[in-house]
C-alpha cells in the first residue's frame, strides 16, 4: 500500500460508482482518506466501489443525489457533514453526455448535459467552499475534458459545459487562494469507461488514431492526476488544468 498521507481526511466523490469517478474513489482511499462516494442511479456499483475503498482500511459511506439539483445537494453535503468533521477534498466527477450535431439536439439534450457536468459543479463548489472557508483548507478538483479545451462535433453541450468548468475552477482558484484552498481541474482525453464503450467502432478507432501515444487511458490515469492535486504536496498549485490525454492537447 503506498504512502498514507491523506490519513485523517475526507473526500467527497461525486459520480463516485464507476469508471474515473471509482478509481478517483480508490486512489484517495489507498492514499488514507475516508470517502462520500456520490452516485445518482446505480446503488450496488456505488456499493461495490464502498466495499472496495474499505477493503483499504477507510471508512466509506454511499450518498444518493442529483447534483444538478441545489436541493439534493443540501441533502448531499448534509450527510456528508454528519459523516465527518471535515471535508478536506472535493472531487466534482460527476457528468453524462447526450451527444448529437447542433441541429437535431433537442434544448433537453442541452440542458440535461449543462445541468449535470456544469450547474452539479458549480452547486459543490458553492457548498464545498463554505465548509473549507472555515477551515481554511481544503482541495477542490473539477473534472473536466478535453474536448472542454479543444471543441467536439456532437458535442456542443459537452464542450460548453466542461469549458465552463475550466472557467469555474480558475475563477474560484482565484476567490479561495488567500484562505489556503486550491482549485484545480483535469482534463481527461479518449478514456477507456463505460461511456467511450458505448461508441461506435468506427469513432473510437478514429478517436484512438489522434492520440499520439496510440491507445486510450484509464481511469486509474485520470485518478493519478486527482490524487496528485489532493496530496498536501501540491498546496501551492491552484488554478490549473492538467491534461490526461496521451498527448491529444498537443
Amino acid at each position: 500500500m503506498s504512502e498514507r498521507k491523506l490519513f485523517g481526511k475526507t473526500a467527497l466523490v461525486t459520480g463516485g460508482s464507476r469508471g474515473i469517478g471509482r478509481a478517483c474513489c480508490l486512489a484517495l482511499a489507498e492514499a488514507g482518506a475516508d470517502l462520500v462516494i456520490n452516485y445518482a442511479g446505480n446503488a450496488a456499483e456505488a456499493e461495490n466501489t464502498r466495499a472496495l475503498c474499505e477493503q483499504m482500511g477507510v471508512r466509506a459511506v454511499t450518498v444518493k443525489a442529483h447534483v444538478e439539483s441545489a436541493a439534493e445537494c443540501d441533502e448531499l453535503f448534509a450527510a456528508t457533514k454528519a459523516f465527518s468533521d471535515t471535508l478536506d477534498i472535493l472531487v466534482c466527477n460527476a457528468g453524462i453526455t447526450r451527444d448529437d450535431l447542433i441541429l437535431r439536439m433537442s434544448d433537453e439534450k442541452y440542458r440535461e448535459v449543462t445541468g449535470v457536468c456544469l450547474d452539479g459543479t458549480f452547486n459543490c463548489m458553492k457548498r464545498a467552499a463554505k465548509r473549507m472557508l472555515r477551515q481554511r483548507s481544503g482541495r477542490i478538483i473539477a473534472m473536466s475534458s478535453i474536448v472542454g479545451l479543444r471543441g467536439n462535433a456532437g458535442q456542443v453541450n459537452y464542450a460548453a459545459a466542461k469549458a465552463g468548468v475550466i472557467g469555474m475552477a480558475k475563477s474560484l482558484a482565484k476567490e479561495l487562494a488567500s484562505r489556503g484552498i486550491t482549485v484545480n481541474a483535469v482534463a481527461p482525453g479518449f478514456i477507456d469507461t463505460d461511456m467511450t464503450k458505448a461508441m461506435p467502432e468506427a469513432a473510437e478507432e478514429a478517436a484512438i488514431r489522434a492520440i499520439p501515444m496510440g491507445h486510450a487511458g484509464k481511469p486509474e490515469d485520470v485518478a493519478a492526476a486527482v490524487l496528485f492535486f489532493a496530496l498536501p504536496d501540491s498546496g501551492y498549485i491552484t488554478g490549473q488544468v492538467l491534461a490526461v490525454d496521451g498527448g491529444m492537447a498537443v
